[in-house]
């Protein structure tokens, strides 16, 4: 078996329909214990208090943000090297989710960082980087929206998806090439120093496993629609060419 079968649509559809109970379920159950764990049996931080809770929504959504851009890179690549449909399909049906992580990433950025900081936004290199970011979520779905032939959509969008992948990788990584500016370092890290307490680590891998599968499941939902609408728009095409 090669996985390049799943490349075709109605392989697409028949195995999305059965891995979609399971990981949305899935999703669901991590989701449910990572927050209740973090939210209501950690202790406040000695430092931050209460505040520090929203790392299980900043964190997971932050690392989404950044990681759906790289999925929809593979995506595009596979589309421009090999020409399958669904790949493109399925890095159009990611960008909603995408920009849906960064915006959060970016609200619950802002709330932790007021108490901390002092200030709302800091044009700090790993935030301006996510912003940035963010607006190529935005300019891909827009592009996609503009562009009415469907493939020339997907080669147009494949290009920026590998263009925006620079702010993706910075966002990620920025910490490492600039010292300077108020973003801590990561806060799950090998360094013993700089790792977060366990207490707040353990519900933490919970939301970020949850936050992962749910994104695989949204993926899969829009994936699918997207299919179903582009076999719409096929049959609505053959009808008019008959009837014309």
């Amino acid at each position: 078996m090669s996985i390049w079968e799943y490349a075709n649509p109605k392989k697409f559809m028949q195995t999305s329909t059965w891995a979609l109970p399971w990981v949305s379920g899935l999703a669901v159950v991590l989701l449910a214990v990572g927050l209740i764990w973090g939210f209501f049996f950690t202790p406040e931080d000695y430092k931050q208090g209460s505040t520090v809770k929203i790392i299980y929504l900043h964190v997971p959504s932050a690392m989404m943000a950044v990681s759906a851009w790289f999925m929809m890179l593979v995506g595009s690549l596979i589309w421009l090297i090999r020409r399958h449909h669904v790949s493109a399909l399925a890095a159009k049906a990611a960008a909603p989710v995408g920009l849906t992580f960064t915006v959060i990433g970016l609200v619950t950025g802002a709330i932790w960082g007021q108490p901390m900081w002092g200030t709302w936004w800091a044009w700090d290199p790993r935030l301006t980087s996510f912003l940035i970011l963010g607006l190529f979520y935005l300019g891909y779905i827009a592009l996609w929206a503009a562009v009415e032939d469907a493939d020339t959509a997907a080669d147009l969008t494949s290009v920026l998806c590998i263009v925006g992948s620079v702010f993706a990788f910075l966002s990620r990584y920025a910490v490492l090439f600039w010292n300077q500016g108020l973003h801590q370092g990561a806060s799950l890290s090998v360094d013993a120093e700089q790792h977060v307490s366990n207490v707040y680590a353990f519900p933490l891998w919970f939301c970020i496993a949850g936050f992962l599968v749910l994104f695989v499941t949204l993926v899969l939902l829009r994936t699918r629609t997207e299919i179903r609408s582009r076999r719409i728009r096929a049959l609505m095409s053959r009808e008019r060419a008959g009837v014309l």
